[in-house]
C-alpha cells in the first residue's frame, strides 16, 4: 500500500506488515496515515476472516519517531475524534479491535510504547519470550494516549500497569505475557499467529464475527446486555447455510466450504 505499510490477502487471510525496518517500524505521521489506511481496506474486503499484523525486519515497532516531532514540527490535533470515538493517533491500535474479524498480532524484537499499544489492539497477540516491551511514554514527559488504557483494561492488573507507567520501565515478551500485554508467547510468533489465522478461517465466519462482537462487549455492557446480544447473535446464526454446512462438516469429517 506504501512504503510504510504493505497488505496481502490469501485464502481468507489479511497480512499487514509494518515496513519501514530502516528505522524500527517507528511512527511517524507517514506511517500514522499508512496504518489507518490498511485498516480500513482489510475492513472494506468482505472476503476477509482473519487478520495478520507483524513488523519486518529486527522488530515489531519501536513506538514514536521522535526525529519527525520536534518542536519546529507542527502539532496533531488530539482532541478531534477522526475515527469514531478515537482520533488517528489512538486508530493505530483501537483499529484493529473493531474490525469486525479476529485480528492476531505477531511481535518480536521491541514492541516500545506505540508499538505495544498498537500490539495490544489485536485480539490475540503472540510474542516472542524475548521481546523488550515498555510502556515508554513517560520517558518523554507524556502519557499513553494511543488507546492503550481502554485495550489493557481487564488484562493487565491495575496496579501493575500504574508501576509501568508511572516508571516506564522496561519489560520482555515472557513478563509481558505474565502479565496480561500477551496471549501466549512463540520462538516464531508470526508462524504461529499464521496457524491461529488458518484454524479461525475454517469456523463459521458468522459465528466468528459474532463472537467479536460479544467479546467487545466484556469491558462495558451490563450482565442484561450481554445476556440479551447473545440471544440476538444466535438468532441470526442458527439454521442459516453456514451454521448447517459448519454442523455437516463436523459429521462428515471434512473441511467447510463458507459462503
Amino acid at each position: 500500500m506504501s512504503d510504510r505499510v504493505s497488505v496481502s490477502i490469501s485464502a481468507h487471510i489479511a497480512h499487514v506488515t509494518l515496513t519501514r525496518s530502516d528505522k524500527m517500524n517507528a511512527l511517524d505521521t507517514a506511517m500514522f496515515s499508512a496504518i489507518c489506511e490498511a485498516i480500513d481496506h482489510v475492513a472494506a474486503e468482505p472476503d476477509v476472516r482473519a487478520v495478520v499484523v507483524s513488523g519486518e525486519g529486527r522488530g515489531f515497532c519501536a513506538g514514536l519517531d521522535l526525529s519527525n516531532f520536534n518542536a519546529a514540527a507542527e502539532p496533531m490535533a488530539l482532541m478531534p475524534r477522526t475515527h469514531g470515538i478515537a482520533n488517528k493517533v489512538q486508530q493505530v491500535a483501537w483499529g484493529w479491535r473493531h474490525l469486525s474479524v479476529p485480528v492476531i498480532s505477531a511481535v518480536h524484537g521491541v514492541a516500545f510504547g506505540g508499538g505495544l499499544n498498537i500490539m495490544s489492539g489485536a485480539d490475540i497477540r503472540v510474542i516472542h519470550p524475548d521481546t523488550r516491551c515498555a510502556v515508554m511514554e513517560m520517558r518523554w514527559g507524556l502519557v499513553p494516549d494511543m488507546a492503550g488504557y481502554p485495550l489493557w483494561r481487564g488484562n493487565v492488573r491495575d496496579d501493575v500497569l500504574r508501576r509501568l507507567v508511572f516508571t516506564n520501565e522496561e519489560f520482555t515478551g515472557a513478563e509481558a505475557f505474565a502479565m496480561g500485554f500477551a496471549t501466549e508467547t512463540s520462538a516464531a510468533p508470526l508462524e504461529r499467529a499464521i496457524v491461529l489465522a488458518e484454524t479461525i478461517v475454517q469456523k463459521n465466519p458468522e459465528a466468528i464475527r459474532a463472537a467479536k462482537r460479544l467479546s467487545n462487549m466484556l469491558t462495558y455492557a451490563s450482565d442484561e446486555a450481554i445476556l440479551l446480544a447473545e440471544s440476538a447473535e444466535q438468532e441470526q446464526i442458527m439454521g442459516r447455510p453456514n451454521q448447517i454446512e459448519a454442523v455437516m462438516a463436523q459429521m462428515e469429517g471434512r473441511a467447510p466450504s463458507f459462503s
